[in-house]
């Protein structure tokens, strides 16, 4: 008998499907107020839910926890949630959930820029188990992307002390399609498929993540089928790739939702002049930037907003390097060749391509006269060392960014703060005001026009120096079946794709 019952629990891991992925650090916090690093992000999407989220395109706002959301008037909004959702454990999800996240997320308990987020709200009531009201102070634009925010179980963290260091935090309970089974850090992170997820079991039965920093090595396992998805560099595309890859692989490519940029840390005294700003931004030459790291696979950016977006300024034009230029405005802040300008240049390994931009921008800036050193460092101790504490002088860095920007994260003044996106300390007064205008403003196009001011408000300043917009290039098993492409990426309909 037993052996009968070895061989039938043999079949069942056999008939198992895995999808096998790769991540390129440990997840500082596996809980969705407090996922800021891309490792933590990724995770958490697929252990909780928001009440809300984008269509496959991006386009509309589709309901997720809630089946149903509409206004009530300019600022009160009714969220109607859906009644058949279970937390991980079994419990039942209901309104008191997401009223207890609300005050989490707005207590002096965790410090998250995503509460920035909700400095509009004045009040969340449940009206009943599974209807909510949110009433703003005042119209707000972004009021219902707010709500794509995961959604925290109260039954277990009510009477939790201090979240930032819970353990929740490394076995966090969610709504989503997959829970987490397994966490061994810097090794290997399991996540398998939750029975009974409100839209249906996903069909593949387990996400295995593997930690590994190292872009060649993930590569190499790609190459070998070891991973079932993976990103793939411009280089690696034109000139690493055999026939036998594609015979195994199919490629989805589209220009990504973010883009790259050098950070100045403002609070230092010599970023300050905006005259060494500017003779920093004539020295780089963008395009040549794109044309060594990506062949014809990103564009030069331009600016905060992304192409294609209604807050994007086509008017405001990629500065031409320009060295004599750069030199003169330089000797004007009061350098020269005997006293050059020189900074050091922070960026992180997790990235392939930025070691290698960093040594160009090294390049680039020599020819005006400026000195810069580089510092290459792993991504948690990038974070934790260098970025969050304001340590750098510059860090090469990049924004992953919504459909619908909210300029108020990353360049307002109040947001230069600990735990905050504005991380290089950039405060404009005339942009604060401009910014605070527009969070009442529900008028897209009038909208639009304010966002396209400050887009040339802060490129003429030069808080960052605006670098490139790579292309998403990604590389996916073809025994995986079902995937659909779409402008927001594969990843919309995920709980559908067999293996």
């Amino acid at each position: 008998m037993k052996y009968f019952v070895s061989i039938f629990l043999l079949s069942l891991s056999l008939a198992a499907s895995t999808l096998q992925l790769a991540t390129s650090s440990n997840p500082a916090r596996l809980n969705p107020l407090l996922a800021t690093d891309s490792s933590s992000s990724e995770i958490t999407g697929f252990i909780f839910n928001g009440l809300v989220k984008y269509d496959k395109d991006s386009k509309e706002i589709i309901g997720d926890l809630a089946k149903e959301f509409y206004f009530k008037n300019a600022t009160t909004l009714i969220f109607k949630l859906r009644k058949n959702v279970k937390w991980q454990d079994g419990k039942s999800f209901s309104a008191d959930d997401v009223l207890f996240t609300y005050k989490v997320l707005t207590s002096d308990k965790v410090a998250s820029p995503y509460s920035a987020g909700f400095r509009f709200v004045k009040d969340v009531k449940v009206l009943d188990k599974y209807t909510l009201e949110v009433d703003y102070k005042e119209p707000y634009f972004k009021a219902l992307e707010t709500w794509m925010m995961g959604i925290l179980p109260e039954h277990i963290l009510k009477n939790e002390k201090n979240l930032m260091t819970s353990s929740f935090n490394t076995h966090p309970i969610g709504t989503g399609p997959y829970k987490l089974t397994q966490l061994e850090l810097s090794k290997n992170i399991e996540l398998t498929a939750f029975d009974d997820y409100f839209e249906g079991r996903p069909k593949i039965d387990k996400i295995s993540f593997h930690v590994i920093p190292d872009p060649m090595t993930r590569l190499l396992m790609l190459k070998n089928g070891q991973l079932d998805i993976g990103s793939i560099e411009p280089l690696v595309m034109q000139r690493q790739l055999g026939a036998d890859f594609f015979k195994k692989f199919n490629i989805y490519e589209k220009i990504s939702l973010s883009y790259t940029y050098l950070g100045f840390n403002l609070r230092l005294k010599k970023f300050q002049d905006a005259r060494v700003r500017q003779a920093l931004s004539l020295a780089i030459d963008r395009q040549e930037l794109v044309n060594i790291l990506f062949f014809k696979h990103a564009k030069v950016c331009s600016g905060p907003f992304l192409p294609g977006t209604m807050a994007f300024n086509p008017n405001v034009k990629v500065p031409t390097q320009n060295i004599q230029k750069a030199k003169e405005l330089l000797k004007e802040a009061g350098y020269d060749a005997k006293h050059p300008f020189s900074f050091e240049i922070v960026t992180s390994n997790a990235s392939s391509i930025r070691p290698y931009a960093a040594e160009i921008l090294q390049y680039q800036l020599q020819k005006a006269g400026v000195k810069v050193t580089l510092r290459v460092m792993e991504w948690q101790a990038f974070l934790n060392m260098v970025v969050f504490p304001h340590k750098f002088d510059a860090v090469l860095l990049g924004w992953g960014l919504s459909p619908t920007p909210d300029p108020y994260i990353f360049w307002d003044s109040a947001s230069d703060k600990p735990g905050g996106f504005n991380l290089v300390g950039y405060r404009n007064k005339k942009l604060d005001k401009l910014i605070a205008k527009s969070q009442k403003v529900i008028d897209r196009k009038k909208l639009g026009q304010m966002w396209q001011e400050m887009f040339k408000m802060i490129v003429d300043d030069n808080p960052y120096l605006f670098l490139y917009i790579p292309n998403s290039i990604t590389a996916v098993n073809k025994n995986i079946k079902h995937i659909e492409p779409a402008l927001s990426g594969i990843w919309h309909n995920y709980i559908s794709w067999e293996k």
